[in-house]
């Protein structure tokens, strides 16, 4: 019997037109650990997609250090937080992630969630509730990550809030429109490092216009925790600011090679979250041994070994932005282990990803809606696992494949 309802009819045109505009994502199955090496499809290819960025996913300390906690406390934390999973290795995870950010939030305090999606939107719809119905104005970085994109877009649909999109580049028409504004509760939320372009949000700034105007300030830091500051702090660190107006998430499963993300903030703030925060509050708990393995990893991110590990991240980063040359693509300049190079069109990037699986490389197209129309990308991104000559080695076929991918433009 042959399926031809309306709904399935709708699904399968649509994903044809996606294919069309070279705009369909397809699933590549990893046979091997993360790490700067890996396997995809029985072959061994050199991965600079990853952001794994200090290289600790496969991090044996790690790996005992997730057994260690599968052996004390199983695999499965069987409830909710405010039900009976939070373990004390919860506790102990929350209490470390807190003094990461205590000298920059005063009172900190911080939640543990199972991904960064639902901490942003826990935070933003959370928070959104402190105020009535039509009382609450948003400012969302343009170039904000999806996560909180719809967690904007939540909370307006349920408090009936304002939402004004701002350039992160350009913040006169920001503190113009806080300037007029006359609600209760006004949040400004950005990412702390932008995922597509890798540059930084100028929060030493935002939080000036916060304070001059009594908005909050919420950073997603999830491409900076680990990486940035002396200690891998993030960047409220690498800034030095300090405020009870912020809302800090940081995110597991990239810097510190795990799995989940936290809310950091001021104690009263954390505490609202914890009676308010529907996907907090509905969400069955990360194991615990989860928790247990995050604790090595936040012990080896303020270690001596972070700072080796920074360390060489810089130093990728430095023999990339001097080294690298394009005649045709772009290269965007950026201080953290994100490096774009923007090709334009969907048809180039493919083609350029295609080039480089052949000469064992991954490093997918970046395509719309990823990022706006025209601007297809290759994201090249940096572990501490990788060496000089790795990088050196990946730079050479670049260049290569650049005059390739352009001359079969010109020919088309």
């Amino acid at each position: 019997m042959t399926s031809s309802f309306k709904a399935l009819k709708l699904a399968q045109e649509q994903i044809a037109d996606l294919d069309l505009q070279l705009l369909k994502r397809t699933l590549r199955v990893t046979q091997s650990p993360c790490d700067t090496k890996i396997i995809l499809g029985g072959r061994d290819l050199r991965a600079f997609c990853s952001n794994d960025y200090l290289g600790l996913a496969n991090h044996p300390d790690l790996v005992n250090a997730l057994a260690d906690g599968g052996k004390k406390y199983g695999v499965g934390s069987g409830a909710s937080h405010l039900i009976s999973g939070h373990s004390v290795a919860h506790e102990l995870l929350e209490k470390k992630l807190a003094s990461f950010q205590e000298k920059y939030i005063p009172k900190a305090r911080a939640l543990f969630f199972s991904t960064g999606y639902l901490a942003n939107l826990a935070a933003i719809t959370g928070l959104a509730r402190l105020t009535q119905r039509g009382d609450l104005s948003i400012y969302s970085a343009k170039l904000n990550h999806a996560s909180l994109i719809d967690g904007v877009r939540l909370a307006s649909a349920q408090m009936d809030a304002t939402v004004n999109l701002f350039d992160h580049t350009q913040l006169i028409s920001l503190t113009d429109a806080l300037k007029k504004d006359t609600k209760s509760l006004k949040l400004i939320v950005t990412d702390g490092v932008f995922s597509m372009d890798g540059d930084l949000a100028p929060v030493k700034e935002l939080l000036q216009i916060a304070e001059q105007h009594d908005a909050l300030l919420m950073v997603d830091d999830a491409h900076g925790f680990g990486v940035l500051g002396k200690k891998g702090y993030g960047i409220l660190e690498q800034e030095n600011i300090q405020s009870d107006r912020i809302i800090y998430i940081g995110t597991l499963g990239k810097a510190a090679g795990v799995s989940g993300a936290f809310v950091c903030a001021q104690d009263s703030f954390i505490e609202w979250l914890v009676q308010k925060g529907r996907p907090y509050i509905y969400s069955t708990a990360t194991p615990p041994a989860i928790a247990h393995t995050l604790l090595k990893s936040l012990e080896i991110i303020e270690s001596d070994e972070g700072v080796k590990r920074r360390t060489q991240l810089n130093q990728l980063i430095k023999i990339w932005q001097d080294e690298m040359t394009f005649s045709e693509w772009k290269k965007v300049s950026s201080c953290t282990p994100i490096q774009p190079v923007i090709l334009g069109s969907n048809a180039s990037a493919l083609m350029a990803a295609k080039l480089l699986d052949q000469a064992g490389y991954w490093i997918p197209a970046i395509r719309p809606p990823t990022v706006a129309p025209g601007s297809a990308r290759l994201r090249i991104t940096f572990s501490a696992n990788h060496s000089a000559d790795d990088l050196r080695k990946l730079i050479t076929t670049l260049k290569k494949i650049e005059q390739e991918v352009h001359q079969k433009a010109m020919h088309d």
